[in-house]
């Protein structure tokens, strides 16, 4: 394992997904029990630092948390990436982005932005995670690349590298990121209170009083699209699941 991978490991691989058979250049960010140490909120189409900048600063500043990550997608847009010390559930990752989407960026169209780890509208218990950076993009050959903070905004009109970063760079970058704390994810958690709600959990075996004992997938996602206690981004995906359906939908 080179330096840069060893950074990345520390950061942001959970312990059950490291060790023997492990990719070190693609690790799983989830592990078999859907449980994430990154989190990863993406602002795109276009990429915006002005508007993503002030997630970082406003979770240094008003929420006392260490700075995640800077990264270029590649693509068309900015990411950061939160590191935790602790791995938690993609659920409580998901509210967690949630409300920093809602508290920072609340102006913004939601479908420009991006909550990773991304619960499946369609099969609540499981999760889509994003690709690990630096990372070269297969259509364009563009890179992905963390990038320090005083250049962030360089990228504003190409938000990707046109040759791999240096590993060395790459890695001094990441050595300088602390993770955050178990107490401090869920003293955040608890300030920023109710828009930190995210998608129900699907009911487990002898639990269907939460949700009906016959919920079906058409009635599960007319529930999570007229939920206004889900993130606005998971309602969307279930409105277009919808979509093919909607002459078929009882009202609610």
């Amino acid at each position: 394992m080179n330096r840069l991978q060893s950074e990345v490991h520390r950061l942001y691989v959970p312990q059950a997904c490291r060790g023997v058979g492990a990719d070190l250049d693609e690790p799983g960010l989830i592990d078999s029990g859907g449980q994430v140490r990154a989190m990863v909120l993406e602002l795109a189409r276009p990429a915006d630092w002005a508007a993503l900048s002030k997630v970082w600063q406003g979770v240094q500043r008003d929420l006392e948390l260490p700075a995640p990550a800077i990264a270029v997608s590649g693509q068309d847009g900015y990411e950061l990436w939160f590191s935790l010390a602790e791995p938690v559930s993609a659920r409580d990752a998901q509210a967690f982005l949630e409300s920093l989407r809602v508290r920072y960026l609340g102006d913004i169209n939601p479908l420009r932005v991006g909550l990773m780890p991304a619960l499946d509208a369609l099969s609540p218990l499981h999760a889509r995670h994003a690709r690990t950076v630096p990372a070269a993009q297969a259509n364009s050959g563009h890179w992905s690349a963390f990038v320090a903070p005083d250049l962030a905004p360089v990228f504003a009109e190409e938000p990707w590298l046109d040759t791999p970063p240096s590993p060395e760079g790459q890695s001094d970058l990441l050595s300088r990121l602390v993770s955050i704390s178990p107490a401090d994810f869920q003293r955040v958690l608890e300030r920023l209170g109710p828009a930190t709600a995210s998608v129900p959990s699907a009911p487990a075996s002898g639990a269907a009083k939460t949700v009906g004992a016959h919920l079906t997938p058409k009635r599960f996602l007319l529930d999570v699209m007229n939920n206004d206690s889900v993130a606005m981004g998971l309602r969307i995906e279930a409105a277009k699941a919808l979509l093919p359906y909607v002459d078929d939908l009882e009202p609610p």
